[in-house]
């Protein structure tokens, strides 16, 4: 199946994630199968999807008349198997819990006609077991968006141990007919099934050097956080993880203890933040003060002059090239296009570490990693030897 036949997308999930991406998919004139497990679920995605659409036609970057076509193109459904029945191509969108995703795709196995693509949203777990829990794991394959989706361009497409290069390349070319507020969304290609894939998977070694320093007392968030705003970046790290929800970061770290160190171990401030129902943005509280879901207001006057930001480059670097030896991805450069979408910088980690000589790099790394007991920072030896490639 090529992209271009692909008419109608079933969404599975009506959350932030999953409207986010039906709102996409039916501006690029794709039908939309919107499920969630209850119709009031299915109605409040459909009514943010609406609202959403209002503020760019209240903007005058949207004619009206889009807006009444797209949001025509999206119907609601409370049985997945209704949802997937005339699918080409389903998304799923639903909470991080492996077992509920394999539930998903074995049901949706079942009911989806025999050419549908089946992916997966999943920022962390495992493509290839999801493929194992159906017939077509040819036709399984991760599909992983960014929140907020109608501002954030990445979107990983991920191989499972059993996904064809077909299904990769419909994939791939899907993405290529979407765009959001920013412009064309920007496929990157994840070749191996490795947990956090390229994007999150950088962004696991500064979870865990940020929440260790906070968790030794050693740094304010606040001040950190201005110090990050301050070079550039959107966000600072600790306003991300509440952003993100402090209850996904928990998970996701149990995840990478699991699946990658022990030294990923979530750490107390977190668990008795979560333990308390402060989770971030969407309680109101978290690491901040989010009042009615407005950003915290951080004083840019405190930002932390000792903070070196570059320990964080540095440190995404020797990430980055666990992943060249893994086999996740063949590229420096594929991964610095990922950093960039994803996250909104200029430039990649890689491009910006460059000009430091990589042997400084790995000296950095090592001296954080013995500084802080934490060995998963030490450096690789594509590090050590300075084998990275930019072109």
């Amino acid at each position: 199946m090529k992209a271009n036949d692909i008419k109608t997308v079933a969404i599975i999930g009506a959350g932030d994630m999953g409207h986010g991406i039906a709102e996409i998919c039916a501006l690029a004139g794709l039908n939309v199968n919107l499920y969630d497990i209850k119709a009031e679920f299915v109605q409040r995605g459909t009514q943010k999807i609406k609202a959403s659409l209002e503020k760019m036609v209240a903007k005058q970057k949207m004619a009206a008349e889009a807006m009444s076509q797209a949001m025509a193109r999206i119907k609601g459904f409370t049985v997945l198997a209704e949802a997937v029945k005339n699918a080409d191509f389903m998304i799923e969108a639903a909470p991080e819990i492996l077992d509920l995703k394999l539930k998903i795709f074995r049901e949706a196995d079942t009911a989806a006609p025999a050419q549908a693509i089946l992916a997966s949203n999943t920022s962390n777990m495992s493509i290839s077991k999801m493929g194992a829990a159906t017939k077509r794991a040819d036709k399984v394959v991760g599909l992983h968006f960014f929140n907020p989706v109608m501002m954030m361009a990445l979107a990983e497409v991920i191989k499972g141990a059993g996904t064809s290069e077909e299904t990769m390349k419909t994939t791939y070319e899907l993405v290529g007919r979407l765009k959001n507020f920013r412009g064309p969304m920007v496929p990157v290609r994840v070749e191996k099934d490795r947990p956090g894939f390229i994007f999150n998977r950088l962004g696991a070694p500064i979870g865990l050097y940020m929440a260790e320093l906070y968790e030794r007392k050693m740094v304010e968030p606040e001040a950190v956080d201005a110090k990050i705003r301050s070079i550039g970046a959107p966000m600072g790290p600790y306003e991300i993880m509440d952003f993100t929800g402090l209850d996904v970061n928990l998970h996701g770290s149990a995840y990478f203890a699991e699946t990658l160190s022990p030294d990923f171990t979530p750490r107390n401030w977190m668990k008795k933040l979560v333990e308390a129902g402060q989770l971030g943005k969407k309680t109101n509280q978290g690491i901040y003060a989010w009042p009615d879901g407005n950003r915290p207001a951080i004083d840019m006057k405190k930002a932390d002059p000792n903070f070196d930001v570059a320990d964080i480059i540095c440190l995404q670097v020797n990430e980055g090239t666990k992943l060249l030896e893994e086999g996740v991805t063949a590229s420096a450069a594929e991964i610095d296009k990922a950093m960039v979408n994803g996250g909104g910088s200029p430039f990649g980690p890689f491009a910006l570490a460059k000009g430091m000589g990589w042997a400084a790099v790995a000296q950095r790394c090592e001296a954080i990693s013995k500084r802080l007991g934490i060995k998963w920072f030490m450096p690789t030896q594509t590090l050590k030897k300075g084998d990275i490639k930019l072109d």
